[in-house]
């Protein structure tokens, strides 16, 4: 298993030197894949507003050479899904629908590709559909399991389903597959976030440092070391952590607890993930000086 681990970890890394070379090819003349190929160089860079815009607008690029190209209908729905997934998007809504358009554009196309689940999955996953999303994970990981961003994601999944228990070791084997990843601040911060639920504040802050270092432009990471420090009793720090999270979100999020229950669908979640979230994740953000409403 540690051989076949380490085999996966040097295949992975190799894929990524590909591809940024490839991509830094200059071409005159750039077609459908010079132009699927910059935006996967450009989803090599850490999460953030700039990155997103800049990979959709590559990929739009892409399809408007081939309308019908599938795997550029498919990249662009899961980039879309994902912007609103980390928190980024301006149009929530608009982008999710225009997901779903793609995805189910390049399956009637019958599009045989772990692309086509991947961009089905990260839809689902958006739309609070977790047990499907699953589903559709594992789906692209009998594919592939060197898609290591699946791990990530259905530990996600699991979490919001009641199976905490389950999160860690899938985050933690993404974070062995691939320790130099672009997403690897959003997967510590998956980590902080469960041991904040577990009432582990100081476990919690050490991982959410780590994740604001490698991803300092994403919003929720900022939201959630706001409540950790909080909960450690820190709120001067708790307070600039929250004053951030507030200037990198593009909509009004972490305006009250209220609004970013809505937000976040809370309602949606388990009972148990509630209330964990309520005496842990929510009591923080309180401290830090987020308003009831």
């Amino acid at each position: 298993a540690l051989q076949n681990e380490i085999t996966t970890r040097i295949a992975i890394a190799l894929n990524q030197e590909l591809i940024a070379a490839e991509a830094a090819r200059q071409t005159e003349r750039p077609d459908v894949l010079d132009y699927i190929l910059r935006a996967r160089a450009a989803y090599g860079k850490p999460i953030s507003r700039e990155r997103n815009v800049e990979g959709i607008r590559l990929l739009e690029l892409a399809l408007a050479l081939d309308p019908h190209s599938a795997e550029a209908q498919c990249m662009l729905a899961g980039a879309l899904a994902g912007h609103v997934l980390n928190g980024l998007s301006e149009a929530r809504e608009a982008d999710l629908d225009r997901a779903k358009r793609l995805s189910e554009q390049a399956l009637a196309a019958s599009f045989r590709s772990p692309m086509a689940n991947i961009a089905k999955a990260h839809l689902l996953r958006a739309q609070r559909r977790y047990s499907e999303a699953i589903s559709e994970y594992e789906t692209v990981l009998a594919y592939n399991r060197n898609y290591v961003y699946a791990y990530f994601a259905m530990g996600k999944c699991k979490l919001y389903t009641g199976s905490i228990e389950e999160t860690l070791p899938l985050v933690e084997r993404a974070i062995r597959l691939s320790p130099r990843d672009a997403e690897l601040g959003i997967w510590y911060k998956q980590i902080g976030h469960v041991h904040l639920l577990q009432s582990q504040p100081d476990e919690a802050v050490v991982w959410l440092q780590k994740a604001r270092n490698h991803t300092p432009e994403h919003p929720t990471i900022r939201g959630d070391l706001a409540s950790a420090y909080a909960l450690n009793g820190d709120t001067e720090r708790a307070a600039a952590q929250l004053a951030k999270a507030r200037r990198l979100s593009p909509d009004d999020r972490y305006s009250s607890v209220a609004r970013l229950k809505k937000v976040r669908n809370f309602e949606l979640l388990t009972p148990q993930i509630c209330s964990l979230s309520e005496a842990t994740y929510y009591a923080g953000l309180r401290k830090a000086g987020l308003p009831q409403a």
